[in-house]
């Protein structure tokens, strides 16, 4: 079910497998590749009908404020973080296999430095900050954690 603003509200379904196009965005953010991780995230989004849609329209905004940063745009950074949490906060610590809880330290912290540095001294942005996601496949019964 989803609110007014299109947010998911009650139970999320967040069991099962992660769709092909949503395990190639993941992986795409994981290399750094934050443009292509948002096309690749953006089409998972596009096919997904349910309320879970808007956790990958989540993750994509934060590689789009990942993206953004490190081209020197703080506005257009600052911008996807507001835009990423709302759709991102209604999903348990776990969703997907998504280690959603641990994705939200990562992304929370890199947003305090960015805010900390300000656009004049954003080119001293620490790159290391940027994490990859951690999240579960599950095929044929055996369970593989990436990161």
């Amino acid at each position: 079910m989803l609110d007014d603003n299109d947010r998911p509200v009650g139970p999320i379904d967040c069991s099962g497998p992660l769709p092909a196009e949503a395990l190639h965005g993941l992986a795409l953010f994981n290399a750094g590749e934050y443009f292509e991780a948002h096309e690749a995230l953006e089409n998972a989004w596009r096919a997904e009908t349910g309320p879970v849609r808007e956790l990958y329209r989540g993750i994509l905004q934060v590689g789009v404020a990942y993206y953004h940063m490190l081209n020197g745009n703080y506005t257009g950074a600052v911008k996807m973080f507001q835009r990423c949490k709302p759709w991102l906060e209604p999903f348990p610590d776990g969703c997907k296999g998504i280690e959603l809880d641990r994705f939200r330290e990562d992304f929370l912290r890199v947003e305090a430095e960015l805010l900390r540095l300000g656009p004049e001294r954003l080119h001293l942005f620490n790159r290391r900050l940027l994490r990859r996601i951690h999240y579960r496949v599950d095929k044929s019964g055996e369970e593989k954690y990436h990161e």
